[in-house]
């Protein structure tokens, strides 16, 4: 049998903390990605992590999630899911951000009408002239 009494462990330093959590930040970065658009994405998926992010707020569990997405793997759902209570404070500004640019287009959206709209319209006030 093997006498470990006299060993001890090696001290660890803050560079060796640093570095751990260096490489861990590295490796949830591979779950969740910013594209060209400043959108947040579940790893290389067209998959937007405000979706996932709903889903976990609202109860949903991963396996749950997983069958919502079927492009998605359970291990980036986990993922994209250890990022967000990672980065929290990080994952919650980019979604007031969105948010408020959806809200943006909405308004936009409001204000014109679609041309289809606008000739149906159209033919429906012509039609009712021509009925009287």
């Amino acid at each position: 049998m093997l006498d470990v009494s006299g060993l001890v462990e090696p001290k660890r330093t803050a560079a060796d903390v640093f570095c751990y959590n260096e490489s861990m930040t590295d490796e949830l970065n591979h779950y969740v990605r910013t594209d060209e658009h400043g959108v947040m994405r579940v790893a290389d998926t067209h998959v937007m992590l405000d979706s996932v992010v709903a889903a976990f707020d609202q109860g949903h569990s991963p396996e749950s999630i997983r069958s919502q997405y079927p492009s998605l793997s359970l291990e980036q759902v986990y993922g994209a899911i250890t990022y967000y209570l990672g980065h929290r404070e990080q994952v919650e500004s980019y979604l007031r951000r969105q948010d408020a640019e959806w809200a943006r287009w909405r308004a936009v959206a409001e204000q014109r009408q679609a041309p289809v709209v606008e000739r149906l319209r159209a033919m429906k006030a012509s039609g009712a002239e021509r009925a009287t």
